[in-house]
């Protein structure tokens, strides 16, 4: 649709979501393309509804269910809350079968549906922070702010293991992606030239850095510049007008350009 609005192939997007959620998709757009890595690194926050009660075999709604038990007395909310404290911080997870992952070039969920669901190994992710909203059993309403990697799906499926209780993700909706919130979003179909946002923009969360003509020049071909205050950081390295030359790794007091947008004519 993007494409259609833009009239451009050049599209792409930097982090996918589940078919069954709502919410933020970052859209790249010509050039831009090039940086999907760098805001795929950047952290999300989602709104969810974690559902205990019942499992099911892709951790959210749309699956068939597998698990079903309802307990005589629900935990409290404090017990809920400590349940789920219990898992801010690195962790281990195992990405849930019907996922984008590779198994042996092949996408997970498609082996899945063809009843051959992989066990995939565990992965070390990040949950920054959880925050109850409410408790109102079976339904948990949660916020979770997540690295990158780490899946909500799999989150509610080992919150339900650890309280005994099966539970799935009912709901699921993206609110935000590094400084970027669901609230400043435009629906696909509002995209046009003048809503897209500069590369440099995109990039605010990175050491930014002014270069001059000369070293705009040698960003150009590719070749390394010194900095202006050795820093080892990945930077971004700006032209005199603002614009985006490149993303730049900082070592040893010089910038090594790790992707170039204003290659050499």
């Amino acid at each position: 649709m993007v494409r259609r609005q833009l009239g451009t192939r050049a599209v792409g997007h930097a982090g996918t979501l589940d078919p069954f959620a709502t919410g933020l998709l970052v859209v790249l757009v010509g050039k831009a393309t090039r940086l999907a890595r760098f805001v795929e690194a950047m952290g999300k926050r989602y709104h969810a509804v974690v559902r205990f009660g019942s499992a099911t075999d892709t951790d959210d709604a749309t699956g068939a269910l597998i698990r079903e038990f309802r307990p005589a007395v629900w935990p409290d909310r404090l017990a809920i809350a400590a349940l789920t404290a219990g898992f801010v911080g690195p962790q281990r997870q195992r990405p849930p079968a019907f996922s984008a992952k590779h198994v042996a070039g092949t996408r997970s969920y498609v082996l899945a549906r063809r009843g051959n669901a992989p066990e995939l190994p565990e992965v070390t992710v990040l949950v920054d922070r959880i925050d109850v909203i409410d408790w109102s059993p079976p339904d948990l309403v949660l916020e979770a702010s997540v690295g990158r990697g780490t899946y909500v799906r799999a989150l509610a499926r080992d919150l339900g293991l650890r309280a005994g209780i099966p539970a799935h993700c009912a709901e699921l909706r993206r609110t935000s992606i590094g400084p970027f919130a669901v609230t400043d979003a435009i629906a696909p179909d509002a995209a046009a030239p003048d809503r897209l946002i500069a590369p440099a923009a995109l990039l605010s969360q990175l050491t930014a850095e002014a270069v001059a003509d000369v070293g705009a020049r040698e960003i150009s071909f590719g070749r390394r510049v010194a900095q202006h205050t050795p820093r080892d950081v990945t930077g971004a390295l700006l032209a005199a007008d603002g614009r985006l030359l490149a993303v730049a790794e900082g070592r040893n007091g010089w910038w090594y350009p790790l992707v170039v947008l204003e290659p050499s004519p």
